[in-house]
């Protein structure tokens, strides 16, 4: 009788495997599921962004990245510890398995694509590992890349990129970039932002990154609060 338990419950416990990590994952097709989340998550160990550094993922308590400052009081306090099994269930629905959390992802409900996901990122976040990211949007230089894709690095910068100056008047900013071109946003398409990281601007050096489809928004990257008053002029 208790053999017949114990095989009872072994069987209740394959039953409820999850289907990602039952289904063989191939990291080729997890790279390119990978490329929606490239935009908020960097796999470089030293390079945090929207989200945290993936680097080193696997056995990491959920909040426990010392050097990413904005994590939610719920993910912190979870308790969980990431590996195939949680990872799956957080990629499946994030505010179901961590309620409160700060994820905007939704959810991916095809089991076959989270276990390429988790296959992927098993390989290129182990220690020592140079993953490439995925490739970025389409588009020549940072003012055509639709905001899509990973952060640019913002030290290395075209000229149609790098803003000599910014001009106020009287609801429209007017943006002079070293090649010579002016570009002018209403204020309210106009944001204004800063990077203090090894990949942001040089200081007094903004950049201009574009933010909407139709080219009609964008934002001035700084690299210090300091220099935004600095920088905008008024005058018509």
């Amino acid at each position: 009788m208790k053999h017949l338990l114990i095989s009872a419950l072994g069987m209740l416990g394959a039953s409820i495997v999850s289907p990602a990590l039952a289904a063989e994952g191939d990291p080729g097709r997890g790279q390119r599921v990978f490329a929606a989340c490239a935009a908020c998550h960097s796999l470089e160990p030293t390079r945090n962004m929207t989200g945290p550094s993936l680097s080193e993922l696997w056995n990491r308590q959920a909040g426990g990245l010392a050097s990413f400052p904005r994590y939610s009081p719920a993910l912190k306090s979870s308790g969980i510890i990431w590996e195939d099994g949680t990872l799956d269930e957080f990629l499946k629905d994030p505010q179901q398995f961590i309620a409160g959390n700060q994820m905007t992802f939704r959810g991916l409900s095809n089991a076959q694509q989270r276990a390429d996901l988790l296959a992927y990122l098993k390989q290129a976040t182990q220690p020592g590992q140079a993953a490439a990211q995925p490739p970025q949007g389409p588009g020549g230089g940072m003012m055509g890349m639709m905001g899509g894709g990973s952060a640019p690095n913002l030290r290395k910068l075209d000229q149609q990129d790098r803003v000599e100056t910014i001009r106020y008047c009287p609801d429209t900013y007017w943006v002079v970039t070293a090649d010579g071109k002016i570009h002018t946003f209403w204020e309210r398409n106009l944001r204004f932002k800063t990077d203090s990281s090894g990949e942001g601007p040089e200081h007094g050096a903004p950049a201009i990154v574009d933010a909407g489809m139709l080219g009609d928004r964008a934002s001035v990257i700084f690299a210090s609060p300091e220099e935004i008053g600095r920088f905008i002029n008024r005058g018509c």
